[in-house]
């Protein structure tokens, strides 16, 4: 069977090529997402990477590098730590792929996600990201899998495939431990 892609997908096509979660942004994995997130539960990364890796088995053949998605340095320094890095590296020795934490920077200190509508998210995210010229050689014509928590409207995906292709890159494609619909994934 092939893969679905949603009606908004079709309306509005993302710039990512194809995108994948290991589930739905509801109950157990919401709560899996805010532990590892919020409470420092950095044990359950190796789980929910394993499922990513299974959810995206057919994208990960595809990947030349995997990239998470960048916290900026205030909210990193704050967190301590980046869950979508933590993912990646997992995810990445899954597949036996190259991954890249510094391959894309998050420049813009933006406003939290939460509660905004889908052309909200886009404004703000909008010069979010940049490869950084040390790195553009690196990432030259080669597929990307952008590795990141959830995806909610696909607005954090669009702007950071957006910038890895102005980067250079051929292609990218996006996986995410969980999506808040069915709507985001094509």
């Amino acid at each position: 069977m092939g893969a679905l892609v949603s009606p908004r997908a079709i309306a509005e096509p993302p710039v990512f090529g194809r995108a994948r979660a290991a589930a739905l942004y509801e109950g157990t994995a919401r709560d899996l997402v805010h532990r590892l997130k919020y409470n420092d539960r950095l044990d359950l990364a190796r789980a929910m990477a394993r499922m990513m890796a299974a959810a995206g088995h057919e994208l990960l053949p595809d990947a030349d590098l995997v990239v998470p998605v960048p916290l900026h340095r205030w909210r990193l320094w704050r967190r301590r730590f980046n869950q979508a890095a933590l993912l990646a590296r997992l995810v990445a020795r899954h597949g036996g792929t190259p991954c890249d934490v510094r391959a894309l920077t998050r420049i813009k200190a933006t406003r939290s996600q939460v509660g905004l509508t889908r052309h909200q998210r886009a404004a703000n995210l909008q010069g979010a990201f940049r490869v950084p010229e040390a790195v553009r050689p690196r990432l030259a014509g080669r597929r990307v899998l952008l590795i990141d928590d959830v995806t909610t409207t696909g607005a954090t995906g669009n702007a950071a495939a957006r910038a890895l292709i102005r980067g250079g890159a051929a292609g990218v494609d996006l996986l995410t431990f969980a999506t808040v619909a069915n709507e985001t994934l094509v």
